[in-house]
C-alpha cells in the first residue's frame, strides 16, 4: 500500500451528498463529525490482521495510504493563496489504462452480479488512495506494472502482524506479507480474490485490470448492494478498517462521480514513496495537518527549493530514489489509435462439449486481424452464447465483451454447461466495424454424467423359477461426491456368473416388464433404460424368472462409466 502521508489539507467540512451520508453512519460509532483536519489512522489506530476476535485481515492489511483530498474550493470560500487547490481538470484526471481498468471491472461485475452494482467511480476512488491510479499510469502495454508496487513489511513494527503466507511469491518477502499492486492486496487476499481481468489466463496482482476486478469483487461480496449507504461504508472499511480510510475514499468516489476525464498513461506524476518502505516504522512525527513548513529531509541533505506559486508548500519532498515529475518515460507512450481490426479468426480445434452441470475444458477464444492479418491489439471482441442449454459463462452472464490483447486473441471467460443437453453456439462479434464480422463456435452439452454407483438396498437376490424377486433394487449415482440427478443408465441381465461368458443381455432368466397393456409375454425385455432422479437415485422395477434356473449377472452402468454387477441366482420350485 502506498504511504500514509501528512499532507495539508483544505479547512472547513465538505459539502459533498456522500461525504454527509458517511458522517451520519459514524457519528454512531464515536467518529469524528466533520471531514477536515484529520490525518490518516496510524498502525495504532487500526487493528492488526490476526487479533483476538477478528477472523480475516482487510484487504490490505491496513497498510497506510495517501491521504490527499480533491480540491474542496467552492463558492464564497477565501482559502489563502498556498491553500489555492489544483484545477479540477488535473486533479480529476485518471490515466487511460487505469480508467479502462475501473470501467471494464464495472461492466464485467454488472453482468456478473447485477445486485452490487459497484461504480467505477468507487474502484477509482481507492486507486486513488492506495496507489494514486498505479503511480500515475505507469503501466506497459498490457496493463501490468513494470515493478511491484509493495507496501511497508507488516512485521508488527508500526503496522499490522501479519506472517508470510506466500513464499514470498508475491511480495518477494518470505517472512512477513506486504501488500501489492495498484489496489495493494495482501498475498492471502489475493489468494482469495484475485481474478483474471485481462483473460490473459492469470492472476497478477501487479495488473490493473486483474486488481481492479477483484477489487470489484471483494467490495460486493457478502451479496453487498453499494447503493446502500450501509453496504457502500462495510465494504471500503473492509478494505482498509480505519475510519478516515472511510472518509477519503468517500470524498474522490463524490468527486469523480462529478466528473473525470482520461490522461495519457505516465503524464501524472508519480506519488511520493512511503514512510515505511523496506519495513522500518513510519516517521515518529509526521507533518501535522495545516503546518506551513515544508517536509523534513535527511541531515546533510539541502532542502529543494519549491517553484513560486505552484502549491508545492503543501506536498511532502519525495525521498531521492523517487525521480521529479517528468514526461512519460520512453517505455510508456502515450495511448495511440490502434490499426481496425477486420476479420476474426477462431483459435478452437472444433466444436467444444462439456457434461450437463460441468465446466468446459476448453474456453472459445479468437484472434482479431487487421486487413494485413497481423494481429489487432485492443479490439473488442462481444462472445454471445445461444441455445435451450441454460449454459452460461463463469459468474452467470450470456454476453461479454473482451478486449484483445497485443497478440490480437480474446478469450472468453469459461464456460458452464446448462442442465439441459443439447447444441449451443458462442457467436463471438467483432465491435467498432461498419460491416458487423461474426463467428459462431459450435458447442455441446451432452447428457450429465456419474463417476459412482452403489447399491443402498438389502434385497434378497435369490428367487424360484418362474416366481418374482422380493423388492426393488435400488442405487444411488454420484459425481464428485455429489448427487449426479439426470444421469441415463442401462440396466442389463447377463447369462452366467463369469464375466467370460459375454456382456450381451441374455435370452432367458430374469427379466424386466415394460409398461403396456400388451401381454406380459410380449413386454419381457432384458434390458432397460433409466435415469437418476433428482437426488441421483435409481430404483428397478421388479424382476421376475421363467423357468431357467442357475446364476446370471445383472448389470448397471451409468453415462460416465459408472458400473454395478450383481449376482442373480435362480433356483427350483420348493
Amino acid at each position: 500500500m502506498a504511504a500514509l502521508f501528512g499532507r495539508r489539507m483544505r479547512r472547513g467540512a465538505a459539502s459533498t451528498a456522500v461525504a454527509a451520508a458517511a458522517m451520519a453512519a459514524l457519528s454512531a460509532s464515536g467518529a469524528p463529525s466533520a471531514v477536515g483536519e484529520q490525518p490518516a489512522a496510524s498502525a495504532a489506530e487500526r487493528p492488526s490482521a490476526g487479533a483476538s476476535g477478528q477472523e480475516d485481515p482487510s484487504v490490505t492489511g491496513d497498510s497506510p495510504y495517501h491521504t490527499d483530498l480533491p480540491p474542496l474550493k467552492g463558492p464564497g470560500r477565501n482559502d489563502p493563496p498556498d491553500e489555492t487547490p489544483a484545477t479540477g481538470s488535473a486533479e480529476s484526471g485518471i490515466p487511460a489504462t487505469v480508467l479502462d481498468a475501473y470501467r471494464k471491472a464495472e461492466a464485467s461485475l454488472a453482468a456478473s452480479n447485477p445486485r452490487c452494482r459497484v461504480p467505477w467511480e468507487l474502484l477509482a476512488a481507492i486507486g486513488k488512495v492506495e496507489s494514486g491510479h498505479a503511480r500515475g499510469g505507469r503501466l506497459d502495454t498490457n496493463g501490468t506494472t513494470p515493478s511491484p508496487i509493495l507496501g511497508p513489511v507488516l512485521n508488527g513494527v508500526g503496522f499490522a502482524n501479519i506472517s508470510d503466507t506466500d513464499g514470498g511469491a508475491y511480495d518477494g518477502d518470505t517472512l512477513h506479507d506486504r501488500a501489492v499492486g495498484p489496489m495493494q492486496f495482501i498475498p492471502q487476499t489475493w489468494e482469495s480474490w484475485g481474478r483474471d481481468g485481462n483473460g490473459d489466463g492469470r492472476r497478477d496482482p501487479n495488473n490493473i485490470y486483474d486488481a481492479a476486478l477483484a477489487a470489484g469483487s471483494y467490495l460486493c461480496a457478502h451479496d453487498r448492494d453499494l447503493t446502500v449507504d450501509r453496504d457502500l461504508h462495510q465494504a471500503i472499511l473492509g478494505y482498509n478498517r480505519s475510519q478516515e480510510y472511510l472518509r477519503t475514499v468517500l470524498h474522490w468516489y463524490d468527486y469523480y462521480r462529478k466528473g473525470a476525464h482520461e490522461v495519457p498513461d505516465g503524464s501524472q506524476p508519480a506519488p511520493g514513496a512511503p514512510t515505511g518502505t523496506g519495513g522500518k516504522t513510519p516517521s515518529p512525527a509526521p507533518v501535522r495537518p495545516g503546518t506551513p513548513s515544508p517536509s523534513p529531509t535527511k541531515p546533510g541533505k539541502p532542502t529543494k527549493p519549491s517553484k513560486p506559486g505552484d502549491g508545492s508548500s503543501s506536498k511532502p519532498t519525495p525521498p531521492p530514489t523517487t525521480p521529479p515529475p517528468t514526461t512519460p518515460p520512453p517505455t510508456t507512450p502515450p495511448p495511440t489509435t490502434p490499426a481496425p481490426a477486420t476479420r476474426l479468426v477462431d483459435l478452437g480445434d472444433g466444436a467444444f462439449s462439456a457434461p450437463a452441470g460441468e465446466r468446459f475444458a476448453e474456453r472459445p477464444a479468437v484472434r482479431a486481424e487487421r486487413a494485413d492479418k497481423k494481429p489487432a491489439a485492443q479490439a473488442k471482441v462481444r462472445f454471445t452464447l445461444t441455445g435451450e442449454t441454460g449454459t452460461t459463462f463463469e459468474g452467470g452472464a450470456t454476453t461479454v465483451t473482451v478486449t484483445t490483447k497485443a497478440d490480437g486473441v480474446a478469450k472468453a471467460p469459461a464456460l458452464l454447461a446448462g442442465g439441459k443437453p443439447g447444441a449451443l453456439t458462442v457467436k463471438a462479434t467483432l465491435l467498432g466495424t461498419t460491416e458487423p464480422v461474426t463467428l459462431g463456435l459450435r458447442g455441446e452439452v451432452t447428457a450429465p454424467r456419474a463417476d459412482k454407483l452403489v447399491r443402498t438396498d438389502e434385497t434378497e437376490l435369490t428367487c424360484e423359477a418362474g416366481a418374482t424377486f422380493a423388492g426393488r433394487i435400488a442405487l444411488t449415482a454420484t459425481r464428485d461426491g455429489e448427487a449426479a440427478p439426470g444421469v441415463a443408465a442401462t440396466a442389463t441381465v447377463l447369462a452366467g456368473a463369469d464375466p467370460a461368458d459375454g456382456e450381451k443381455a441374455a435370452d432367458q432368466g430374469p427379466y424386466f416388464l415394460t409398461p403396456g397393456d400388451e401381454p406380459a409375454e410380449d413386454r419381457r425385455t432384458r434390458e432397460l433404460t433409466l435415469t437418476t432422479d433428482a437426488k441421483g437415485n435409481l430404483l428397478l422395477p421388479e424382476l421376475h424368472t421363467d423357468d431357467t434356473t442357475g446364476t446370471f449377472r445383472l448389470r448397471v452402468e451409468t453415462t460416465g462409466g459408472a458400473v454395478v454387477v450383481l449376482e442373480l441366482k435362480v433356483t427350483d420350485p420348493a
